[in-house]
Parts: structure tokens; sequence; C-alpha cells
């Protein structure tokens, strides 16, 4: 699927988007994503930062980096405009002067070099080809020592939890996501995409050979979701 067509799938699951998550994830979701800002912020200097999070969606993440470090400028990218707008509404106080939604792609970031101090991505280097083009941008834009965090499904080409993962990734995820928001297709893509999507230890040779001084993983509820680190 070309990306044009990804961004117009998730802007027709924008509203449902928060409310699927919380459902389809037992609630997991909000722990996964707050291991993802914290690993990002763990090597942060004092002072304040830019915290760059990409595939930004509903700005669940730029949230959570913001309860962290209350001195962070937070540019929260993603290539679906619906999908920012949703998340503008959760916006209050200085959150809405230091959260800052922009439209853009992640292989193309309207940022200079090393302007930010780390940067997160929250189930969306899945979505985008080639990888190595986002991975070269994303170091292109962090400062050296900054830490870049993504945070991915497990991968369906792996058995989790004895097989019942896959069972559920393939005949329950995409019924369920299907019949509550009207779009079976766009469930249906999200299954396709994380079976096809590499184990843990590829994505983390594909970050070594682009370019990521120190790189390594973590397994959250048993390699159901990846924090996948990498060093400038």
């Amino acid at each position: 699927m070309k990306s044009p067509d990804v961004a117009g799938m998730f802007g027709r699951i924008a509203r449902f988007y928060d409310m699927l998550n919380r459902v389809l994830s037992l609630g997991l979701d909000r722990r996964w994503r707050g291991a993802l800002a914290r690993a990002a912020l763990r090597n942060a200097p004092p002072g304040n930062i830019v915290a760059l999070d990409l595939a930004a969606g509903t700005l669940d993440v730029a949230l959570a980096l913001r309860r962290l470090r209350a001195d962070a400028l937070v540019p929260a990218l993603d290539f679906c405009p619906p999908m920012l707008v949703r998340g503008r509404r959760k916006l209050a106080g200085e959150d809405a002067a230091a959260i800052l939604p922009v439209a853009a792609d992640a292989k193309k970031l309207p940022l200079p070099a090393a302007s930010a101090h780390c940067l997160t991505m929250a189930f969306g280097i899945r979505n985008i080809t080639p990888r190595e083009t986002a991975f070269a941008e994303m170091l292109r834009v962090l400062k050296p020592g900054g830490r870049g965090c993504i945070l991915e499904f497990g991968s369906g080409q792996e058995r989790i939890w004895g097989g019942l993962y896959n069972f559920y990734l393939n005949n329950i995820l995409p019924r369920a996501g299907g019949f509550f928001s009207g779009d079976p297709a766009a469930y249906e893509y999200l299954a396709e995409t994380i079976r096809a999507f590499p184990p843990a230890g590829k994505l983390e040779e594909e970050m070594k050979a682009a370019g990521f001084a120190r790189v390594w993983h973590i397994r959250l509820t048993s390699g159901i979701v990846c924090l996948h680190v990498g060093e400038k």
C-alpha cells in the first residue's frame, strides 16, 4: 500500500483510534508508550530539550514525554493530518504550547540536522518503506549522543505465547477492529503489516546498518511489542 493510501486509511479510522487501542491491547498500550518515553529520555541532558515524536498519531506519546519532562519541546510529526487534529483536542495549558503537531513524512523531516536530543516512534516504522530512509533521517536530526526509540509490535513471523498471539493477530484483531471501526480493510492491513514485519533481531541489524552506534531491543509483554533503542 502506498503512503497516500495508508494516510487516507488512518484518516478514516482516526475517531476510533484511541478507543480501539485501549480495547484491543487490554489497556496495555498506555504502559508500552510510557516505557517508550522513559527510554528516549533516559540519557537526555538537563535543561530545555527537544524530544521529537514521529508517527505521533493522536499525541499520546508526545503527552507522555511532557509528563516526564516538563521542559521538553515536542515536535509531533505524522503523515496523517486527521490523526493530529484528534490529538489536538487533548492539549491544554503548557502542553498546548510545547507540543507542536505537524503533518510531515518521516522519510523527509522538516527539521535541521542535529536538532533533537531524542526521538520516539510508536507503531509507525512498519508502515514506512524503505525503512533505511527513515533511519537515515532519524540519524540526521538527532544530536550526537541522542537516542532514537522505536516501539513496534512483535513480528507475526515468531510464535509468541505458544502461538496465541498469532491466533489473535490473524483472527481476532482484524475482525474486532473492523467491526468497531466500520473499516475492516484498515485492520486487515494492520494484521498484514505485523505478519510481514521482521523479527526484532532483524530490525536491530537494519538499525546498525543504517549507522546507529549502539542498538538493542527489549521485549515487552513477552514480545507482543518490542522497544528498539539506537544511539547516535
